[in-house]
């Protein structure tokens, strides 16, 4: 699945990134704790998170994360995406909460990548 079709389905709004759209994942990963994205979550995956601080940029740039989708209207500060830019990741935000998120993407294909 897409960045362009995830943003599709989940309607939602992308902040940094549009040249990255087109990139191909497979996996994604949902939580707030980074110590669970570091020790479960896969290399490459979509990472979907409710949690809204420059670590979580740190985190993913370990994982070669390509996107991060903050839920729940989570809005990044403009430190976060200085960040997203500079390490070249997608950055989305949804209305939708963490479970509905991860729901609609499952529904669609997406799969966890534990």
């Amino acid at each position: 699945m897409t960045i362009r079709e995830i943003q599709g389905l989940l309607n939602a709004n992308v902040l940094f990134g549009d040249e990255l759209l087109d990139l191909d994942t497979k996996f994604a990963f949902s939580a707030d704790m980074m110590s669970d994205v570091l020790a479960f979550a896969e290399h490459c995956s979509v990472l979907i998170t409710g949690l809204c601080n420059p670590q979580v940029v740190r985190t993913a740039e370990m994982l070669d994360i390509a996107c991060i989708i903050f839920v729940h209207g989570r809005m990044p500060d403009k430190h976060i995406l200085a960040l997203a830019r500079e390490k070249k990741m997608a950055i989305l935000t949804t209305e939708h909460f963490m479970f509905t998120t991860c729901g609609i993407l499952y529904e669609h294909g997406l799969r966890g990548g534990v």
